[in-house]
């Protein structure tokens, strides 16, 4: 799946325009949180998983294994396409935390987000069933979108 929004790298991370389904809705008109959810995991397909990312190996083996999304402000459906702002907060040997800043479509992006979340991404063989070790590429290229003031374990 191609976006019309591939993203682009800023200072603050990788910045992705992810529009919002009608099914993302809530009775209330806000984006349900489930949708919240698969909408950030929207977000990092062209920033992790596209063909010329150093990252896109991790197609064959990605799991969570961690998320936390918190909710500083309401997000309606007619607040779309959302802003996701994407970097990297953790980046050890077989995994690396997310951090996501979500923002209204007309959302000033210097503004306090709306709605913050966490993902801790592990990089899994599946032919063998196992962890396996992030690549000097890939690490790398995470390393890129680290923001300072955030360290590694």
């Amino acid at each position: 799946m191609l976006y019309e929004d591939e993203g682009t790298k800023t200072e603050a991370g990788y910045v992705v325009k992810v529009p919002v389904r009608w099914s993302d809705m809530d009775v209330f008109a806000h984006i349900n949180h489930a949708r919240m959810v698969t909408l950030i995991e929207e977000a990092r397909i062209p920033w992790l998983f596209y063909d010329d990312r150093p990252t896109a190996s991790l197609r064959e083996g990605c799991v969570v294994a961690d998320l936390h999304v918190k909710y500083r402000e309401q997000v309606r459906h007619d607040q779309g396409p959302i802003s996701v702002t994407m970097y990297v907060e953790q980046l050890r040997a077989v995994d690396f935390t997310v951090g996501y800043e979500v923002r209204p479509c007309d959302g000033d992006p210097a503004a306090r987000p709306a709605v913050t979340a966490t993902t801790q991404l592990v990089a899994f063989d599946v032919e063998n069933q196992r962890l396996r070790r992030l690549t000097t590429e890939e690490k790398d290229y995470l390393a890129s979108f680290r923001r300072s003031g955030t360290a590694d374990r």
